[in-house]
């Protein structure tokens, strides 16, 4: 049968949310795999598996507000590919949650996951809401009807949860009861981040940051880059930012900047990065540090630096900024803090970036480790974490780095040509069922 132009294109059209051209979060990671496709070989016939989700459910979140009424919020479950193992991502809360950010958090889930050899496929959960609007109650009551919602396609073999922006180990405690209570039996492998007492890991909490230490000194020294002494600016000072900031600074750098979502603070000798710490604890955010200048936020992609870290949300970094960045190394806290334009920009500069999906995987790492221990019930000491956790994320370094110079592309490129490699590789010799 021959069919019609316009049928056969209609036959492997995206649907509308899927489109390339809608430059959000999901866009930018289109435009990153269609980047990496002429390096995939006989493997680039099973690249739009790449490009579609595996499943997305999309929730309603109803529940009952200290003042009596009921408050909707719209959460999001994505699965974007399980090729190599279960789903493995975590739950943000924000005001600002999008269907598309969920997706391309999820399908860089997947990459990062593929990058470091973790047994894990992709996955992302959100819910639309300012949790600092709400009560402790009615936190609690919105994370279990959630949970409740996902409950379906979640499970310590399918699907498994962990913190994110705005999500901790009392979220993931809420998690694990209200999935456990649902299945009847005790399930602590369902999320990831935990308490210590409930199953959690040594090492989780300040995996991601030591992760993003980890790669960012190895990086610098294949540069020939100094960390004692070199100035570093953060962008973003919470369980991420605020414990790379801190290695760093034991290692000897000058962290002269952070922003975070209450203001920006410069100085130039070096910030007391343990004082800063306990200021955001105990105040919310770094504005009103003593000891500091207070800069507009903007200005802080001006701040003379050696070593840049945003470790924020996505998209900090656009082609309207890329330009300002005075960062010899830029070492990505965040997931996808860089437009695909600005790393464009940051390359013909000579910037080195690492990208996030090696940079911070630190937290999936160390998440993998707990998941192994709560099915063993064995749990190991914190050194033993960590030095796992360096071993892995130099070795996955190193492997990205030998392919960026054998085939002449940046670390994003070689990472995601490693990345879909695996994955793609794994759905060849699985096949298609039925």
């Amino acid at each position: 049968m021959t069919l019609h132009p316009d049928t056969a294109t209609a036959r492997h059209a995206l649907p509308s949310y899927l489109d390339p051209n809608r430059l959000g979060p999901w866009g930018i990671f289109l435009q990153q795999v269609d980047r990496v496709t002429p390096y995939l070989g006989s493997l680039a016939r099973w690249v739009e598996t790449l490009k579609r989700p595996k499943r997305i459910l999309v929730v309603d979140v109803p529940i009952h507000m200290d003042d009596g009424t009921i408050a909707h919020f719209e959460g999001y479950r994505v699965q974007h590919n399980t090729s190599r193992g279960p789903g493995k991502g975590g739950v943000r809360f924000h005001q600002d949650v999008t269907l598309s950010e969920v997706m391309a958090l999820a399908a860089w889930m997947s990459i990062k996951n593929a990058a470091v050899n973790v047994p894990f496929g992709g996955a992302k959960g959100g819910v639309r809401v300012d949790p600092k609007q709400l009560s402790l109650g009615e936190l609690e009551r919105m994370t279990r009807r959630y949970t409740s919602e996902i409950g379906l396609i979640i499970g310590p073999t399918k699907d498994i949860p962990a913190p994110d922006v705005n999500t901790n180990e009392r979220v993931m405690a809420w998690m694990m009861d209200t999935y456990s209570m649902n299945v009847g039996e005790t399930v602590t492998g369902v999320v990831t981040g935990k308490p210590i007492s409930l199953g959690g890991s040594l090492g989780r909490r300040e995996a991601t940051g030591r992760g993003v230490f980890t790669v960012g000194a190895e990086a610098a020294r294949r540069i020939g880059l100094d960390i004692a002494g070199a100035r570093l600016a953060v962008q973003g000072f919470g369980n991420v930012g605020g414990i790379a900031a801190k290695l760093f600074a034991e290692a000897g750098a000058r962290v002269v900047a952070v922003q975070d979502h209450g203001g920006c603070v410069y100085r130039e000798a070096g910030l007391d990065v343990p004082a800063l710490l306990d200021h955001v604890k105990r105040h919310g955010g770094v504005a009103g540090f003593e000891g500091a200048e207070a800069l507009d936020r903007d200005q802080f992609w001006d701040v003379p630096c050696d070593v840049l870290i945003p470790a924020a949300l996505e998209q900090q970094i656009t082609r309207e900024n890329a330009h300002r960045v005075t960062a010899r190394l830029i070492i990505e806290g965040a997931n996808g803090p860089t437009t695909p334009d600005a790393d464009d920009i940051l390359r013909e500069r000579g910037v080195l970036v690492v990208p996030d999906v090696v940079a911070n995987a630190g937290g999936v790492i160390v998440s993998y480790f707990e998941w192994v221990q709560d099915f063993s019930s064995y749990f190991w000491s914190e050194e033993e974490i960590n030095e796992r956790l360096i071993r892995i994320m130099k070795g996955a370094l190193n492997a990205v780095w030998q392919v960026a110079e054998d085939k002449g592309v940046s670390l994003r490129t070689a990472t995601f040509i490693v990345a879909c490699e695996r994955i793609l590789r794994a759905r060849d010799l699985r096949g298609l069922y039925p």
